[in-house]
C-alpha cells in the first residue's frame, strides 16, 4: 500500500476536501498511473451528494483520468513506463459473462466495478477512489491507450462524454446517408455533434437557447433548431435515422419521438431524475424505436480514441484547480460551462 492524497467528500451534505488515503500496490497485472488531468462529470456530483443513493462515504469522484505510466506489474505487456493512458468508467467486470465475452463489459450481468463508489471484488471489496487524486492503480485491460499528439487535458472527457454517445452513433450506424439529431448541447452533445459529423453523418442540433446556435454550428451541426419553436420542430417530422438524446433533466420525449421516420431510433444517454411519459402510439405508427445506452465497452472505448487522434477530435474544456471544483459544481449545475471542466492535477496538494 502506499499514501495518496485526493479530494473527498465525507458526506452528502459536506463539499469535497483534501483527503488521504491508501491505494493498493502494483500488482502483476496493474498499471499504476499519475494522474496528470481528470475531467468533471455530472454522475461525479450526484454521486458525491448521494442523489441518486446509495453511494459509500467517504466518495472520491473522478473517471475521466488521463497521465503517465510510472509503473507496470510483471504480467504487464500492453504499456511501459512513460506511456500516456487513460481510465474511463469501468476498473473491472466479471470477465466471464456474455456481455463481458463480447467486448461489452458495461452489461455485466455481475454489474461493472465502477471507478469511483464501486465495490472492487477482485481486491477484498473495497470501495473504489477515483480520478481526484494523484495516482490511480488499475488492471490493464481496463486502461486505454490515448492519442498522443493531441490535448491530453481535452481528451479526458472522451472517457466518459465520448464514449457515452460512441456507442449509440456506432450501433445505429451513423454515417453517410443518415440524419442524426443531438438534443442539447452539453458535454455529451457536443461530443455527439463532433462524432456524427466527423462519421459523415448529416446532423441536427436540437436545444432550448439561442445563445448555443452559433457554438453548435462551430462543432459541426449542419443546422441547429430551436426546439420551443414548434414550427420549426414541425418542418423536421418523420425526417430523422437516429436522435441521440443527452438531455438529463425532465423534457417532453414525445416531441423528438415524432421526428423520426419509419424504424428510426431515438437513443437516450442522459439521465433524467424523473421518468419520461412515453406516448405508445407514436412509436407503434411508424414502427419507431425508443432505447437507451451507457457509456461503452474497453474496446469501443478504444476505437473511439483512436478515431478521435485520426480527426483530431477533443473536448471543449475548461481547466480548473482542484480547489475549485465545489466552484465547478455550482456553475454546472447552472449549465454554465462550455463544455466540460477538467481538474489540472498539478494543482494537488502533495501532502495533506
Amino acid at each position: 500500500m502506499f499514501t495518496c492524497t485526493g479530494y473527498a467528500a465525507t458526506a452528502a451534505d459536506r463539499p469535497l476536501a483534501p483527503f488521504t488515503f491508501e491505494r493498493r500496490d502494483t500488482g502483476p497485472d496493474d498499471v499504476r498511473i499519475d494522474i496528470l488531468f481528470c475531467g468533471v462529470c455530472h454522475s461525479d456530483l450526484h454521486q458525491a451528494r448521494n442523489e441518486w443513493g446509495g453511494t459509500t462515504f467517504p466518495c472520491l469522484p473522478g473517471h475521466e483520468i488521463v497521465g503517465h505510466v510510472v509503473e507496470t506489474g510483471e504480467n504487464v505487456r500492453k504499456f511501459q513506463k512513460g506511456d500516456m493512458v487513460g481510465v474511463g468508467c469501468m476498473v473491472d467486470s466479471c470477465r466471464e459473462c456474455e456481455s463481458c465475452r463480447e467486448g461489452l463489459e458495461q452489461y455485466c450481468e455481475e454489474g461493472f466495478v465502477g471507478t469511483y463508489n464501486g465495490k472492487d471484488r477482485r481486491h477484498g471489496g473495497d470501495i473504489t477512489l477515483g480520478g481526484y487524486s494523484r495516482s490511480i492503480v488499475t488492471d490493464q485491460s481496463f486502461v486505454l491507450r490515448m492519442p498522443v499528439h493531441l490535448d491530453p487535458a481535452a481528451l479526458a472527457p472522451l472517457l466518459c462524454a465520448g464514449i457515452t454517445t460512441w456507442s449509440p452513433l456506432k450501433r445505429w450506424n451513423a454515417g453517410p446517408g443518415k440524419r442524426v439529431g443531438v438534443v442539447g448541447l452539453g458535454g455529451l452533445g457536443h461530443m455527439a455533434v463532433k462524432l456524427a459529423r466527423a462519421l459523415g453523418a448529416e446532423v441536427a442540433l436540437f436545444t432550448t437557447s439561442e445563445s448555443k446556435i452559433a457554438d453548435g454550428l462551430r462543432l459541426g451541426a449542419h443546422e441547429v433548431i430551436l426546439s420551443k419553436d414548434d414550427d420549426a420542430m414541425q418542418k423536421h417530422k418523420n425526417s430523422f435515422d437516429l436522435i441521440i438524446d443527452a438531455v438529463s433533466a425532465k423534457h417532453d420525449i414525445n416531441a423528438y419521438l415524432s421526428l423520426l421516420r419509419r424504424d428510426g431510433t431515438l437513443v437516450q444517454v442522459g439521465l433524467p431524475n424523473e421518468p419520461l411519459p412515453v406516448a405508445v402510439s407514436g412509436l407503434l405508427r411508424k414502427r419507431r424505436n425508443f432505447s437507451g445506452s451507457l457509456i461503452g465497452g474497453i474496446a469501443e472505448t478504444q476505437e473511439m480514441l483512436d478515431f478521435c487522434g485520426k480527426h483530431n477530435i477533443t473536448s471543449d474544456i475548461e481547466m480548473i484547480r482542484m480547489d475549485e471544483i465545489e466552484t465547478a459544481y455550482e456553475r454546472m449545475l447552472r449549465s454554465d460551462v462550455r463544455y466540460r471542466f477538467v481538474i489540472d492535477m498539478a494543482t494537488m496538494p502533495e501532502k495533506i
